[in-house]
């Protein structure tokens, strides 16, 4: 199914529905939930997923889990998607948080067959099996690393979605501190009560999630150059350690050049 309304098939008594949709750049869908649990896929383009409790950025033909009844938010980016609605009784090790992961091969070809498919597709023969074959693929993905926690308290979490839209390499945890009027000391503590982490490290993270969505249309010594780190090199190496792969990986160059990627879904 093809630019299709969730509640117009929702009824539908299949565990899994496969529905395509294309959305124009900067498109956003404002906080909404399912009842199914949801696969989504970004073919092309980047998303940034955002709930109460953290931010996933989802890179280019990368996927996000998103748990039944989570209230989410998604900005998509040049995005052309690919989603499973799943019945949450038929995927009982679905996360309980959202959760990015990668698309291989076998598993991206799945899922451009399956939203071929009719709302009503028979059960038997070939379009049962790759929805069952879909559950089996995505139930072995490993998680990848590409999101920030965001505090539970509303005046921490402004500043976290603040510094999210516009990276500052000049913030400090003093200028954070006098924000929500605390001292560094108490501030510090208090962050890492509500995230797990120090708001400087934090910071970092939240800089190199930026960068993904720049690296749409910007090159590495571009983007590492918006984000105030002193040399590309530098930037190469903290990506790198932050997400296991290079920014390079990100880059249009890159996919243009990737000889793998032998079908892509129209714009």
């Amino acid at each position: 199914m093809k630019n299709v309304s969730l509640d117009a098939v929702d009824h539908v008594d299949r565990a899994v529905l496969p529905i395509g949709t294309d959305y124009p750049s900067g498109h956003v869908l404002d906080w909404h939930e399912h009842r199914r649990a949801q696969f989504l896929y970004g073919a092309t383009g980047v998303m940034v997923v955002d709930t109460a409790e953290g931010t996933w950025t989802v890179p280019p033909e990368r996927a996000v889990l998103i748990p039944a009844a989570t209230q989410h938010r998604v900005r998509m980016l040049g995005v052309s998607t690919r989603s499973l609605y799943i019945e949450p009784d038929a995927v009982p090790w679905w996360p309980a948080t959202c959760t990015v992961v990668d698309v291989p091969a076998l598993l991206r070809e799945l899922l451009l067959s399956a939203v071929e498919f009719e709302v009503d597709y028979a059960l038997s023969g070939r379009e049962g099996c790759i929805a069952t074959l879909l559950l089996h693929e995505i139930a072995a993905r490993t998680p990848l690393p590409f999101h920030v926690a965001i505090p539970s308290s509303a005046d921490l979490a402004a500043l976290c979605r603040g510094y999210l839209a516009a990276p500052d390499v000049g913030v400090t945890n003093a200028v954070w501190a006098g924000r929500v009027a605390m001292s560094e000391r108490a501030f510090t503590r208090r962050f890492r009560a509500e995230t797990g982490e120090s708001p400087a490290v934090w910071r970092g993270r939240a800089r190199l999630l930026a960068a993904v969505p720049l690296l749409r249309t910007a090159s590495v010594s571009e983007v590492a150059g918006r984000l105030g780190y002193a040399s590309p090199a530098a930037f190469t190496a903290a990506f790198t350690r932050a997400f296991g792969l290079p920014p390079s990986r990100f880059t249009a160059a890159h996919r243009d050049g990737d000889p793998s990627r032998t079908r892509r879904p129209a714009p």
